[in-house]
């Protein structure tokens, strides 16, 4: 469990409701702590895909003649289940967000923590790194990133340092950035802010919102009528997207309404937010800002 100490173990496999003999999906592989269980509870006719873009997680394989990883983003979801000739699973799985190993190894470049340089691409096939974002954005584009996937009251302002500073050299290294917004990190909120500009960046790079769109809007199709989809998110920007999906099946606006005012909704919530207890953020301060949400395909 060093790569990735799976969050909500147990409320997140059970929220899948598995049957012996279903079929799976586990979009975010990571360390595998997740399909372990998924597989535990299979019987031998069941079948599991997970999916990872990280090829760091390929070594985490298991060998399991019921198990299939996918080396791709989970943004295709539906095109390589076709490709494994499957067009209907009972579960599908998320546990959104970065993984532990990625924060952990620091020339990856996503940790505060570290020096390194601003790459923050989950998959290296990726040819947007933050590197780009930060020395070729736009003033107008840094300002949006900031803005939207920061949540930064300050984005113009964070934008316009970035964009004047690169003039005089292109800003290579996490301590560069830094060193760059240092006036809008004060040490009573350092971290906190730190947090925000890099999640920004991140998102920017990883098209996360959009994914994370694409991949609601497919499960949603692949699922089996009664079948479960159990997501965990880590910020207010995840979370936002799959309670408005599961709720009404859009992620803006609200749906059209029958002659009697009604309107069908595609999944059925099971159960209210799980969040982890005290004892779980003890042993993994990961989990301390997890939401797990469960739903039912109607």
């Amino acid at each position: 469990m060093e790569y990735h100490n799976p969050v909500l173990l147990h409320p997140t496999v059970d929220g899948l409701n598995i049957k012996p003999d279903g079929i799976y999906v586990d979009v975010t592989f990571g360390g595998g702590g997740h399909s372990k269980e998924i597989l535990r509870r299979l019987g031998p006719n069941g079948k599991l895909f997970a999916f990872d873009q990280d090829e760091d997680a390929l070594a985490n394989a298991l060998p399991d003649e019921r198990f299939t990883l996918i080396n791709e983003n989970f943004r295709f979801i539906k095109r390589f289940l076709r490709f494994h000739g499957v067009r209907g699973v009972d579960g599908i799985l998320a546990d959104l967000g970065v993984s532990s190993h990625q924060f952990d190894v620091p020339e990856r470049g996503f940790s505060t923590r570290f020096d390194a340089d601003l790459d923050m691409r989950m998959s290296q096939k990726n040819d947007l790194s933050a590197y780009r974002v930060v020395n070729e954005y736009e003033e107008q584009d840094l300002r949006r990133v900031f803005f939207d996937y920061g949540e930064l009251k300050n984005a113009p302002a964070l934008a316009r340092t970035i964009v004047e500073a690169r003039r005089d050299y292109p800003i290579k290294t996490t301590d560069e950035l830094k060193e760059v917004l240092k006036k809008y990190l004060p040490e009573k909120v350092r971290n906190k802010v730190l947090a925000q500009i890099y999640q920004a960046i991140r998102i920017e790079v990883n098209q996360e919102m959009d994914v994370l769109k694409e991949f609601i809007e497919q499960s949603l199709e692949i699922l089996n009528p009664g079948g479960r989809f159990s997501v965990i998110s880590y910020h207010s920007l995840e979370d936002r997207l799959v309670k408005r999906f599961i709720k009404n099946g859009m992620f803006e606006g609200e749906p059209e309404r029958d002659f009697y005012g009604n309107f069908s909704v595609p999944f059925k919530t099971i159960g209210k937010l799980i969040v982890p207890d005290d004892a779980e953020i003890k042993i993994n301060n990961r989990a301390r800002s997890a939401k797990l949400r469960i739903a039912e395909k109607i």
